[in-house]
């Protein structure tokens, strides 16, 4: 990560030597625009935070536990598409589920949708990228999600 901040202050720094009204214009129309995201951004965070605060571990577990693994994977999908979480996050959440018993078909659903859909992200990108976008990276996710969900319940013998 720190090579990427120092290509970047490299590549500012040549900006700025090359020509400095122009970088110093992009750094301020740059802080405008963070300014302007940074309130919805940390709401969203706020309350995707509040939302996780419902799904505990446990709650989650027991809301996994039927005998179908089509109807467990649908709602595992259904939870995991409200939210967005990073993977450093998702991903030992999603191993703690899955040694306590849930098929890994199940834990794929979760995870792919809780990394991938975001519902409660859908205002912001709303604003940003406009309903019809924001729309077709729903329901593009979502779809990527599925497939990804049945091919691993293939590989790992879940599904026949």
């Amino acid at each position: 990560m720190y090579i990427l901040y120092l290509i970047i202050f490299v590549l500012m720094l040549i900006s700025f030597i090359k020509d400095k009204q122009r970088t110093l214009k992009v750094l301020k129309m740059a802080y405008k625009k963070f300014i302007k995201i940074a309130f919805p951004f940390f709401l969203m965070i706020l309350l995707v935070s509040i939302a996780l605060s419902f799904f505990s571990e446990d709650r989650i577990i027991n809301l996994l536990q039927n005998s179908s693994v089509w109807l467990n994977s649908l709602i595992a999908s259904l939870i995991g598409s409200i939210f967005l979480m990073p993977g450093f996050i998702a991903y030992p959440l999603c191993s703690v589920l899955y040694q306590n018993g849930l098929p890994m078909m199940v834990v794929t659903a979760f995870v792919t949708t809780l990394m991938m859909v975001g519902i409660l992200t859908f205002p912001i990108e709303k604003k940003y990228l406009g309903t019809k976008v924001a729309i077709i990276r729903i329901v593009m996710s979502l779809l990527i999600s599925f497939l990804i969900t049945i091919i691993i319940g293939l590989l790992w013998g879940e599904i026949i």
